[in-house]
């Protein structure tokens, strides 16, 4: 419950910075983040992961909120929710497992990077005593636990350097000065709005982004979970959940929202949170504090809140990855999907397409390293029959060049193609053997295929003759 309630104060500042992004009231994100974060603790799967307004959805639902009003971006959130459903019905966390490590030590990098970014704002053209304060807040978060570990290290640095700053009557910039607090619980509402094809027009390619969106990063902070906390997690319960928390923050008129992967770090690393528990009373906390206590929180200074986030981001990096004795032993072409997934992200500062262009550049290395390992032998037995052993696994990226091993003109009029040790698992790998035999068959000489195990065999057999060869 500290561990919530440590969320609940870090999420304020976030939630009203994402709404002014969104274009909004700082209230929709506020109520936003209250429904998500309850709503998922209950039907979630993902134990202790903080789900809230976000940064990625606010970018994408801005436009409509802008162009449209705010009746207009709440049907957005609730056509997302339902799009979510769907996806999470059908099985979308299943694609979760082609994301490869290099892709997701990328993600949290670029992640880390992207949170000590957000702060910038806050230690630039601030008063000098804002600085030693900030220092104050991180030395206690590192020290503190060496001492107990009994309340949150975060939530002692918080009341710490707002006692300091009260007691002291030192002026710096508050959550205050984010925004107004609301002061009046969330309330029901439903967009007014004409339920026609325009509508939909409108909505529709938004919803849509703002459903993958959501999706991934929520998945891909849950994969994160499952590793720093080694416990698995249900993630097409979870994909559902999204859709559920997505639709309720809708109906009380929220943002909508996601994953919060730095609000999380704070929540599993930061406090050691391991429950649903936590995740519950981070909303119920952020509603108390909110609507009873707004005057005291609007007094924390930010100072505090961004020695927090100074730290999640210290334990978010993954520093192992850029170790030089790491490097040395890493594939160069791992490397290059860990860079090229940090660039992404923090060029567009879009999370999710940055996974997107990691995952392509991880499949290009990976088709380049694996278009290597088939290897043709050829032999030639007392007879003068000649043999080619092809060795390796057979696809579009080791196929293309099959053709060229062969030599036509020198061979005798009987080839035989041994794939024993291959597997046929594409139509470019069938059209190229079509068209090895087509070669031969121009010059008057036969072609004979052995060895294909069963699959390859009902594979090869229904598609051949059948392909344009491309001859």
């Amino acid at each position: 419950m500290l561990a919530g309630l440590v969320v609940g104060l870090a999420l304020i500042p976030e939630a009203i910075s994402f709404s002014i992004v969104a274009g909004v009231s700082p209230s929709v994100g506020l109520y936003s983040s209250v429904v998500m974060a309850i709503t998922i603790s209950i039907v979630g799967g993902r134990r202790a992961m903080i789900s809230a307004a976000t940064g990625a959805i606010a970018l994408v639902v801005a436009p409509v909120a802008k162009e449209h009003g705010l009746d207009y971006l709440i049907a957005t959130v609730l056509l997302a929710g339902v799009l979510q459903l769907v996806l999470g019905a059908v099985g979308f966390a299943k694609l979760m497992r082609f994301i490869p490590r290099s892709v997701m030590v990328g993600f949290v990098n670029a992640l880390a990077i992207l949170i000590f970014i957000a702060q910038l704002p806050h230690l630039v053209g601030v008063p000098i005593v804002v600085y030693p304060l900030v220092v104050l807040g991180v030395a206690a978060i590192v020290l503190v636990p060496r001492i107990t570990k009994a309340v949150p290290a975060p939530l002692i640095a918080v009341a710490l350097i707002t006692a300091i700053t009260l007691l002291g009557g030192i002026a710096v910039p508050t959550v205050g000065d984010e925004g107004t607090l609301p002061s009046g619980l969330p309330a029901f509402v439903l967009p007014h709005v004409p339920l026609t094809l325009q509508t939909l027009g409108i909505i529709g390619p938004f919803a849509l982004a703002a459903a993958l969106v959501g999706l991934v990063e929520s998945l891909m902070t849950a994969k994160l979970v499952d590793e720093i906390t080694e416990t698995g997690s249900n993630k097409t319960r979870e994909s559902i959940g999204q859709g559920i928390a997505q639709i309720a923050s809708g109906l009380f008129g929220g943002m909508g929202g996601c994953g919060m992967i730095g609000q999380t770090m704070i929540n599993v690393r930061g406090s050691g949170a391991r429950t649903r528990i936590s995740t519950f009373s981070a909303g119920v906390f952020l509603l108390i504090l909110m609507v009873a206590l707004h005057g005291l929180v609007a007094d924390i200074p930010m100072a505090a809140l961004v020695a927090v986030m100074i730290m999640v981001c210290v334990g978010t990096f993954d520093w192992h990855s850029i170790r030089p004795s790491t490097l040395r032993r890493m594939p160069v072409g791992e490397t290059v999907v860990m860079v090229v997934t940090v660039i992404v992200v923090v060029a567009t500062n879009d999370l999710s397409i940055g996974v997107v262009v990691g995952v392509v550049t991880a499949m290009i290395v990976f088709a380049r390293r694996v278009a290597r390992f088939a290897t043709v032998t050829r032999t030639v037995g007392d007879d003068g029959g000649v043999r080619y052993l092809v060795d390796g696994e057979l696809f579009f990226a080791t196929s293309n060049d099959l053709t060229h091993h062969f030599d036509y003109a020198a061979d005798p009029d009987l080839v035989v193609i041994d794939l024993t040790g291959s597997h046929v698992w594409d139509a470019s790998t069938v059209a190229a053997l079509d068209a090895i035999s087509t070669r031969y068959g121009r010059r008057g000489k036969t072609v004979e295929i052995e060895g294909m195990n069963a699959a390859s065999t009902r594979f090869h057999g229904r598609l051949t003759g059948s392909l344009a060869s491309g001859e």
